[in-house]
Order: structure tokens, then sequence, then C-alpha cells
């Protein structure tokens, strides 16, 4: 890939429980160069999957049963027995709303990618995890890669008039801006 970094080395945990959205993902990954995927159909799979998987990225659904990728992230946050709290997530999801977006953030989510997904996208996101990495902050109950990122009075993107907690999906550009 033209300036692109070789990922072959990474190992990637997918967690998804639709099949076909596993299969699309992995194929993407492994297009990107990455044979090192395991898979797990849900939250708790992949929790069990961590213990012994040494994943450097996870890239997680967001709607699972019973657990889904909100508790999920916050398990491995912030549980007793977390295998690697530091691990890079990237979050996926059909929903894009304001209040969504925030509430990934502040479970931990390291980075946040809307369905329907492309190479390009995921890529991306990957890329920004491995060349802005966020440092890792605990305050009160919050553990995971710090939510500062961005100062939002200097986005001047489409939305910009839009307050925060307004309903409405949000576009790919505005939801990278909030973990930019």
């Amino acid at each position: 890939m033209e300036d692109g970094y070789d990922i072959q080395r990474l190992n990637f945990l997918i967690v998804d429980d639709n099949k076909h959205m596993c299969m699309l993902v992995k194929g993407i990954i492994n297009a990107l160069g990455s044979k090192n995927t395991v898979e797990a159909g849900d939250g708790a799979d992949a929790f069990k999957e961590l213990r012994h998987f040494p994943a450097d990225i996870i890239i997680c659904d967001w709607n699972m049963d019973p657990l889904d990728g909100l508790d999920f992230t916050r398990m491995v946050r912030t549980g007793s027995d977390s295998p690697n709290p530091f691990v890079p997530i990237i979050m996926l999801t059909g929903f894009t709303e304001m209040n969504r977006v925030v509430e990934a953030r502040d479970a931990g989510v390291s980075e946040f990618l809307a369905k329907p997904i492309s190479a390009r996208g995921l890529y991306s996101r990957i890329r920004s995890i491995i060349e802005r990495p966020r440092p890792f902050v605990r305050a009160g109950m919050f553990f995971g890669p710090d939510r500062r990122r961005n100062d939002l009075a200097t986005y001047m993107g489409k939305e910009r008039r839009k307050k925060a907690g307004e309903e409405g999906e949000l576009s790919q550009d505005s939801v990278d801006s909030m973990f930019d």
C-alpha cells in the first residue's frame, strides 16, 4: 500500500454477532495485509478470547447479545481481570446519533466507524491508532483513551452550529471530528 503501513504482524480481534459482517471485516483486514485475526460472536466470547489471543486492535460491533460492544469495551477498560485494558478498540455501528458517539467515546472506544464500512474507512481508523495514539487517563469511573483530543471550538465542518445533544444522524466527518 502506497505510503501505508505494513500491518501483517498485527493481531486483530473482530467482534460481531453477524457472520457476514465478520467475514467482510476479516476480508478487509486480510486485503490490508494481516492474516492474524480471531473472531468472536459477542462481547463475552471476545473477552474470553483476549485471555489467550494478544490482540493489538479490536474491531467491535455495538449491537450484540448478550453482551454488547459498549459493555465489552467497559469490561476491557475497567474489569479487574482484563488482560489488556490499553488495547485500541474501533467501534462499528449503523447508529451515528451524537448521543451514541459520545456514549462510545465515554465508554473508552479509541475510534468510531459508521456502517456501511469500507476498506478506506477501516484503514484510516487503523492508521489513526498508529499515527496518533492517545494517552490513557483515569478520571472518576472513566478509564480509557483521553477524550480531549480535539478543541471543538475550532471545528469548521458543516454541522459546526449543531448543539451537543441534538438528535440526528452525524456524518462520518462529524464523528471523526469528535475523535480527532
